[in-house]
C-alpha cells in the first residue's frame, strides 16, 4: 500500500490561489513522485472544482473535501452530500477532524454517520482521531482513540476495507502549535490504534493505513513517515505552500 502524503488546506486561499498552487505543486512532483506515495489535496468546496482536474491529471495525485453532510440530499442549508463531492472529482473525504470535533461540537455518533455514509456513497474516508492534552496528561490517551475508533467505524465494521479506509491520528495539541508529538509517542499511538483496527476489522485491520498529524514540515516528515505503523501524513500548514508540501511528500 501507497504512502498516502495528504494535505488539508482548511479555510484559507482563492479559488485562483488554490488552483496556481496545485498547478505548482503537481510541476514540482512532475516525474519524482516514488511509486510508494500517492498525494491527496484536501481544498475549501469553493476550489474544488478548479483543483480536481489539475491534480488528477497526474498519476498518484487526487483531490478530497475536509467535510460533507451524510444525506444524498435534501433541506440541510449550508451543508454538501458526497455525491456532489464526487461530481466534482473528489475521491477521498475528512471525517472527524480536530477541529470539527472541538471548534464545530461534532460528536462520535456524527462522525460515524459521515464515515458509513461517504464509503456508501463511493468516497475513500480518513477517519481522524485523536486526544487533547487535558486528555494525555489524564492518561486517557487510549480511552480516547478506542472510544473514537469504535464509534467512528460502528457502521462500516463489515464493508470498511484497506482500500477504501484510512485512519489519521492527530494529538490536538499538536495541530497548529508547533509541537509535534515525539518518535515514541507516535509509535506508541500508533501501535495502539493498529491493535485497535485489527481487533475490530480482523481481515483488513493489519493494513488499512494510519497517518500522522500534527505540526508536520519538511524537516520532520522524512523521520515520521519512517516509523512503525505511520503509513502517511495529514499536513495542515506547511501544505499550504506548494515547496514545502513537495518536500513533504518526497521526504
Amino acid at each position: 500500500m501507497k504512502k498516502l502524503m495528504a494535505a488539508n488546506w482548511k479555510m484559507y486561499k482563492t479559488v485562483a490561489e488554490g488552483a496556481a498552487t496545485a498547478a505548482e505543486l503537481v510541476g514540482l512532483l512532475d516525474g519524482r513522485l516514488p511509486a510508494d506515495r500517492e498525494v491527496l489535496v484536501c481544498p475549501s468546496f469553493t476550489m474544488l472544482s478548479a483543483v480536481a482536474p489539475i491534480l488528477s491529471k497526474t498519476p498518484g495525485c487526487s483531490a478530497g473535501a475536509q467535510n460533507f453532510y451524510p444525506a444524498g440530499q435534501g433541506a440541510f442549508t449550508g451543508e454538501i452530500a458526497p455525491e456532489q463531492l464526487l461530481d466534482l472529482g473528489c475521491a477521498y473525504a475528512l471525517a472527524g477532524h480536530s477541529e470539527r470535533r472541538h471548534v464545530l461540537g461534532e460528536g462520535d455518533e456524527l462522525v460515524g454517520r459521515k464515515v458509513t455514509f461517504g464509503l456508501g456513497a463511493g468516497l475513500r474516508m480518513i477517519l481522524c482521531v485523536g486526544e487533547t492534552i487535558e486528555e494525555r496528561r489524564a492518561g486517557q490517551v487510549e480511552t480516547v482513540l478506542a472510544r473514537q475508533l469504535e464509534k467512528g467505524l460502528e457502521g462500516v465494521l463489515g464493508t470498511a476495507t484497506a482500500g477504501n479506509l484510512a485512519v489519521a491520528y492527530e494529538p490536538v495539541w499538536a495541530i497548529g502549535t508547533g509541537e509535534v508529538a515525539g518518535p515514541a509517542e507516535i509509535l506508541a499511538a500508533h501501535a495502539f490504534v493498529r491493535e485497535k483496527l485489527v481487533a475490530l476489522l480482523p481481515t483488513e485491520g493489519a493494513s488499512v493505513r494510519i497517518l500522522y498529524g500534527g505540526s508536520v514540515k519538511p524537516d520532520n516528515a522524512g523521520i515520521i513517515i519512517r516509523l512503525d505503523n505511520v503509513d502517511g501524513v495529514l499536513v495542515g500548514g506547511a501544505s499550504l505552500k506548494a515547496d514545502s508540501f513537495s518536500q513533504i511528500v518526497l521526504a
